[in-house]
């Protein structure tokens, strides 16, 4: 593309950078939440992969090279100075990190919610397509992407649109027809990225696709294997939130004699890296693309995955053992300790809404028992309803931490309603001076809580989201040779906040660079992902009738 912007204006950019979603903003609260209602209810009936399903994918080839290199990103899409910072980073020809020179990636993977809040076209727009395009103008770059939650919030149709159609975004060239894709590297090496809409199921035409890929392997291959979620991370609440993935492994690729030494997600917005104990696979989370900051400090350091169960008997059970975060444990919990400034500061709207339910609470209060019994119901009830596990089913703590949160809340009305009783004179600009101090106290009070809720596994999302931390990002720089794959993840620790216009650069050179220089680093050395050969305790793939069977047992079992 000859044009090149003079400016940061939108009409030079052809996009308006967006600043950082605001989640807990009334109206972003409102709006995510119908659409990822909409999307868990109705997404089983309207299915686009169903659709898009019947259009014809190969399995793309990259064994020409050599020696290739593959970035990994995730979680994009969401404010400019996070985004772009990493879109311009992944675009410069080599970063020079760790003492190490890692030129970019001729493949680009995106790990999925490749835009925020929602899937919508204009979202992808401004948020994905925009960035992207002003970081890499030009230079050919193969681009393949898998949705995430976000992706599928309005039934895939955006997502569709956008990489499944053959389009453009400036030098990265889509080419796969499905949400989904297969890619066969160099030296024996595969990446195999699914579709796992919600983390619910992989479709029947999914499964056939893979397992047409998978005829072309021979034991002994290499497998890596992209997925929408961290689901090993929820074994412990949900034991078999893991199973899908494990039984992909085994029913599609441990079945023609390969292995999968490396799995990549995002979803969480961090960097945590789990290696098996006692064995070679490495399990990733790179969310770090642009999204508002994830804990790190809440994360197990050891964890089991997949684990035995009465419709998996027979699961292998593997051990794995935190190594590494980005960013650190200390600083992650010195990121949630900021969040009595940082929610009421960045979320104005939350504040005004609580300033209102105070009021509401504080006046029925003061009209007698009845008005108090049911404010106080109400509040006990929103406070359980919003102690949410992120993953697996409502347990003890979640009822004993939101009832105390709604009492908490109760408590703010029934001082309030106090205070206010025992003035001699109430009138508008009494109610009026009580909101700004009422909404605050009870956003404090929110806060509060999701510290402590955070600590417990119990609205483990909402803590960071309210906060919007935009530092620390990442991403992953992969090299495919004959030693085997090694992973370089890169860390940036603060993203651009000045950028400037650079007309006059060459027609691949992005449009926009930083006023000052980013400074990425290695958050680990480079490690070898390399599976040492087949395993004799490997268990065999389980067929439907032998879990059908297994299940019978227990079942009549149990009655016995």
């Amino acid at each position: 593309m000859s044009h090149r912007p003079n400016d940061l204006s939108p009409e030079q950019l052809r996009f308006s950078p967006q600043g950082p979603v605001r989640w807990l903003s009334p109206r972003t609260l409102l709006d995510t939440s119908m659409r990822f209602g909409l999307a868990r209810l109705f997404g089983g009936y309207v299915d686009k992969r169903e659709i898009i399903g019947g259009r014809r994918q190969e399995v793309f080839d990259h064994t020409a090279a050599e020696e290739l290199w593959i970035d990994y990103v995730a979680d994009i899409g969401d404010g400019f100075n996070a985004t772009y910072s990493i879109a311009y980073l992944m675009a410069q020809d080599h970063l020079e990190v760790g003492g190490e020179r890692l030129p970019r990636g001729s493949i680009l993977v995106m790990g999925g919610d490749e835009v925020y809040p929602a899937g919508d076209w204009l979202e992808y727009e401004q948020r994905t397509k925009g960035p992207y395009e002003a970081a890499n103008p030009g230079h050919p770059v193969s681009l393949y992407a898998i949705p995430g939650n976000h992706d599928w919030f309005d039934g895939l149709t955006a997502f569709a649109r956008q990489f499944t159609e053959g389009r453009a975004i400036g030098g990265y060239r889509t080419f796969q027809k499905r949400s989904y894709f297969a890619l066969e590297l160099p030296h024996r090496w595969w990446l195999f990225a699914v579709d796992a809409q919600f983390d619910t199921h992989l479709d029947q035409n999914q499964i056939e696709y893979f397992r047409r890929a998978a005829e072309r392997m021979r034991e002994g291959d290499q497998v890596i294997l992209c997925v929408p979620q961290p689901s090993w991370l929820w074994t412990e609440d949900d034991p078999h939130s893991f199973d899908r993935i494990d039984h992909f492994i085994r029913d599609v690729i441990a079945a023609r004699g390969a292995r999968v030494p490396l799995v990549l997600t995002g979803d969480r917005h961090h960097y945590a890296h789990y290696e098996e104990v006692d064995g070679s696979r490495h399990m990733i989370t790179a969310g770090g693309g642009g999204a508002y900051l994830s804990p790190t400090h809440d994360l197990p350091e050891e964890l089991t995955a997949p684990r035995k169960s009465i419709p998996e008997p027979n699961a292998r059970e593997r051990c794995y053992r935190l190594t590494e975060v980005y960013p650190s444990k200390a600083k992650s919990m010195g990121y949630a300790l900021g969040i009595f400034g940082r929610l009421p500061w960045l979320n104005k709207g939350f504040v005004a809404l609580m300033a209102v339910i105070a009021l509401i609470a504080t006046v029925c209060i003061m009209e007698g028992t009845g008005p108090f019994v049911a404010v106080a119901a109400v509040l006990l009830g929103a406070g359980v309803g919003f102690a949410h596990p992120g993953e697996g089913r409502r347990a003890t703590r979640h009822y004993a931490l939101g009832a105390l949160h709604g009492a908490a809340q109760v408590g703010l009305a029934w001082g309030g309603a106090w205070f206010l009783n025992s003035l001699e004179e109430v009138n508008l600009w009494t109610y009026l001076a009580y909101l700004p101090v009422a909404g605050l106290v009870g956003t404090w009070i929110v806060g509060l809580y999701l510290v402590v809720a955070n600590r417990l596994g119990v609205n483990t999302n909402e803590l960071f989201a309210g906060m919007s931390v935009i530092d620390q990002k990442c991403f992953l720089r992969i090299r495919i040779d004959r030693s085997g794959a090694t992973v370089y993840p890169i860390g940036l620790d603060r993203v651009g906040r000045r950028w400037v216009a650079d007309p006059e650069g060459g027609e691949s050179d992005p449009w926009i660079k930083p006023a000052e220089p980013l400074k990425p680093r290695l958050i680990e050395p480079g490690f070898a992902a390399l599976h040492p050969g087949p395993r004799s305790d490997e268990p065999p793939p389980q067929s439907p009738m032998r879990r059908l069977v297994a299940q019978a047992e227990a079942w009549f079992n149990g009655r016995g």
